[in-house]
């Protein structure tokens, strides 16, 4: 693989253009993935946000919640943004009867736990990983990490609540910094994606 990555972004529901246009500001080739095979020709995915609920029946619907799950076993880079966080947990708080996830990373989330989405908000968070100052979080009925386990390694939390994990190649955050402009959280991911490939 060159140095510039193939990159996908989940694209049952949710943002995915954002996604799109600021993986592509950081240096990625970035396509929409529905498909096994699609899903097949990609370095590394992104799980957009939406409705965490309605992404896992659609994922089961299309035929791609076995193949994201393999994958994501086999150490494909993921990262996950509020309906994607909640697909990439272990476990989730109060799930909808029949929600799935994918997992990846060890940790429980709670599902909405900023508030409704009359309560959405934007904050600076700072980011591990991510230099040159906070990033500008928008959270948008935005779940929080409850707990992590210990392959998990918090890096970033924002009024007492984890807000953003990272284990091994899966990344994920509560609040969307596609909408914001600023693409370091997405050049992270693209660079975590080129260290495996």
């Amino acid at each position: 693989m060159s140095d510039t990555p193939l990159i996908g972004v989940l694209a049952l529901q949710g943002d995915v253009r954002e996604h799109l246009i600021a993986l592509a500001s950081a240096d990625a080739v970035a396509r929409p993935v529905r498909r096994p095979e699609e899903l097949a020709e990609v370095d590394g995915l992104v799980i957009p946000g939406g409705e965490s609920t309605t992404m896992s029946k659609l994922a089961v619907l299309f035929g791609m919640m076995e193949p994201l799950r393999e994958r994501v076993r086999a150490g494909m880079p993921v990262y996950g943004t509020c309906a994607g966080m909640i697909l990439l947990a272990e476990k989730i708080l109060d799930p909808r009867s029949g929600q799935e996830t994918v997992g990846g990373i060890d940790m429980i989330v709670r599902r909405n736990a900023f508030g409704r989405q009359n309560e959405s908000f934007e904050a600076a968070v700072e980011v591990g990983g991510v230099g040159g100052g906070p990033v500008d979080g928008v959270f948008i009925r935005a779940p929080w990490v409850e707990s992590v386990g210990a392959e998990a390694e918090v890096i970033a939390e924002h009024g007492g609540h984890i807000v953003a994990v990272r284990q091994k190649n899966a990344l994920a955050t509560s609040f969307h910094p596609e909408l914001t402009g600023d693409h370091r959280v997405h050049a992270l991911f693209v660079d975590m994606v080129r260290a495996v490939n």
